[in-house]
């Protein structure tokens, strides 16, 4: 037995814990977990927002790779802080647990319930800098990995706050490159669920200050203007019914609009914080819409029986925040809410406030309800192909689906497996011959699957391409779909580099993300990257994925010739194998999603009905 006593138990003090552990209060080490920092730092910010100092916040992200979010705040408390002997702003940054947020009457609505924000942020930094204006003084701290190595107090007589910079360890974290693209989403997120707030936002791109771009997001008219922005290029069936009450010690703000599509959009907060599994307050609106829709429309003649909440909600974007003064969470990175009375609560609010929204728009509403019938008519349609797709790891079903254009490994360790799914015959033939058979899958497309953005459940599964894919991947689709049950922890979509396989990948891009959402989550979902041109010199050959590649591999060669690929059917096995296919040398991007609500908007533009929209995104992207 291997000798374990009093001397192998550690006892972590200060910041150890942190460092040592950051999965426990930041989720991990990966490109989500380091953006949290930013949302731990931005959160004091807003919850000084709703105490009711400052209406400004500015975040830059800095040519250095840096972060600085500076409020107008009361200021953190500088004074010595009574228990710990140490000034009070040293105190919130270096000892976990501290903060004005545990129910002191420092805060009475407030997110960041765990005292750890701050002090993560500057365990986690390589180097933290906080700058505190109040008292007359403005105070000024530098850490190092979370040590104190600097202290600096100068007389200061103008507006209160806070300054906080940060450079993320690369001791901690896999990558330390902040995406703007991210960061200007949430934080137009947050400016929408405050319409008082001004946030701006800086980026410095390069070294030079012309390469400086900067943002202002302010929307007076909060979640109105919110849901008009998610709806942009979409057909709507009425005007937004917007919901704000306070009951029981919980304020509600919800804005819900049915479109002429079939996703569903839910989008929650508490107390200002992104609730992306839900909890109780998503529950209760969800319960209170189901009720009241079932009992108008039965009223009203157009039900015999209730439908469910799912076919009520076909085509429903619904964004809600709650603010409430305990509010519970799941986890340090508070992805749902967990207060049980909070449901009763916002049920009833629903019920009593959407009741005269449905009145007044009635003939709009009787159109809801004849869509959500036929989503229940769709859904009974579609529940023989749904039991195929349930059970397709089944020989017989197996076959039948993707008899002809599936090649199977042989492999049985879902870890190692890939699946591959090519587009057109010729390279499905190319990828079968080509690949590893111990561990690769080909799935072979014919043509161009079917557009989900614009078609119901029973349609999807009644088309064979898709059904082909549910059952090659596995897990089932939808509300069914269950990670833990897919094949191959590696899904990749291999297209031609033109317009038609750019077309292709996106239409299958639409359907993971519409249908089998936790795929991307898990991170099993890549792209393969094709070569370009083929370059052959003194019986050198060598593959370029771009233009650029291509020109700087040219430079000096003899006698070259350049072949350019048109598509991936071009390539021989050996070919296809040593580009795209072998994992010693190709190229694949991973499928992750930095924010849904981005992913559902630029979806929504390049599938959707509208042709304007798509029109200018595309223009304003070139």
């Amino acid at each position: 037995m291997k000798k374990y006593n009093e001397t192998d138990i550690q006892v972590l003090e200060g910041l150890e814990a942190i460092r040592l552990m950051p999965g426990m209060y930041v989720g991990g080490t990966d490109k989500q977990a380091l953006h949290h920092l930013i949302w731990e730092i931005v959160a004091n910010s807003l919850d000084e927002h709703l105490a009711g100092y400052g209406c400004q916040i500015q975040v830059t992200l800095d040519r250095k790779g840096g972060i600085t979010v500076k409020d107008e705040g009361r200021g953190i408390p500088l004074g010595l802080h009574p228990k710990t002997g140490l000034s009070t702003l040293e105190t919130i940054l270096t000892i976990p647990h501290a903060g004005g947020k545990f129910g002191s009457g420092g805060y009475s609505i407030s997110g960041g319930l765990h005292g750890v924000g701050s002090t993560c942020v500057n365990a986690l930094s390589a180097k933290f800098i906080a700058t505190v204006y109040r008292d007359g003084k403005k105070v000024t701290h530098v850490y190092e990995r979370g040590k104190k190595i600097q202290e600096k107090e100068i007389s200061y007589d103008g507006k209160s706050g806070t300054t906080i910079t940060f450079y993320p360890d690369p001791m901690i974290f896999e990558t330390t490159e902040f995406s703007p693209e991210l960061i200007r989403t949430r934080l137009r997120q947050f400016a929408f669920l405050n319409p008082a707030l001004t946030i701006t936002f800086t980026h410095e791109e390069d070294t030079k200050e012309t390469d400086t771009k900067k943002e202002v997001f302010h929307f007076p008219n909060g979640l109105k203007d919110y849901i008009a922005y998610l709806h942009k290029g979409k057909e709507k069936l009425h005007n937004a019914w917007f919901i704000q009450a306070q009951k029981d010690g919980v304020e509600l703000e919800a804005v819900l609009q049915y479109a002429d599509h079939y996703a569903t959009n839910f989008l929650s907060f508490a107390n200002l914080i992104p609730t992306k599994e839900g909890g109780t307050h998503e529950t209760g609106v969800k319960a209170g819409l189901t009720k009241t829709m079932n009992e108008f429309a039965k009223e009203k003649g157009w039900l015999k029986e209730s439908l469910t909440g799912d076919e009520w909600m076909e085509g429903l974007t619904c964004i809600m925040s709650v603010k409430l003064a305990k509010p519970k969470f799941e986890g340090q990175t508070k992805n749902k809410l967990s207060n049980t009375e909070v449901r009763a609560i916002v049920q009833a609010i629903v019920s009593d406030h959407l009741l005269s929204y449905l009145q007044k728009d009635q003939a709009q509403v009787k159109k809801i309800a004849e869509k959500a019938i036929l989503a229940r008519r769709a859904k009974e349609a579609a529940k023989k192909a749904r039991e195929l797709t349930r059970n397709g790891g089944k020989k017989q079903n197996y076959a039948h689906l993707v008899s002809g254009k599936f090649a199977a490994c042989s492999g049985r360790d879902a870890k190692k497996n890939e699946l591959f799914i090519v587009e057109g015959d010729s390279a499905g033939g190319s990828a079968k011959q080509g690949r590893d058979r111990i561990f690769q899958s080909i799935l072979s497309l014919k043509g161009k699957p079917l557009n989900v953005e614009k078609s119901r459940i029973d349609k999807i599964l009644a088309n064979e391409e898709i059904r082909s894919i549910i059952t090659a991947v596995g897990g089932g689709i939808g509300q069914d779909f269950d990670v833990k049950k897919v094949k191959h922890q590696k899904v990749i979509i291999m297209t031609d580099a033109d317009v038609d396989g750019a077309h292709i990948r996106t239409i299958l891009l639409t359907f993971f993300f519409r249908y089998m959402k936790p795929l991307i989550e898990a991170g099993y979902l890549y792209i393969a990257q094709p070569p370009l041109y083929k370059i052959e010199s003194s019986r050198k050959v060598q593959y370029a994925y771009s233009e650029r590649e291509k020109n700087q591999l040219v430079k000096g060669l003899k006698n070259v010739t350049i072949q350019r690929y048109k598509g991936l059917g071009e390539m021989n096995p050996t070919q296809l194998w040593e580009t795209t296919m072998n994992p010693d040398n190709r190229l694949l991007y991973q499928v992750t999603m930095e924010d849904v609500l981005t992913c559902d908007e630029w979806l929504s533009l390049l599938m959707g009905d509208k042709i304007e929209p798509r029109k200018e995104f595309i223009t304003k992207g070139l």
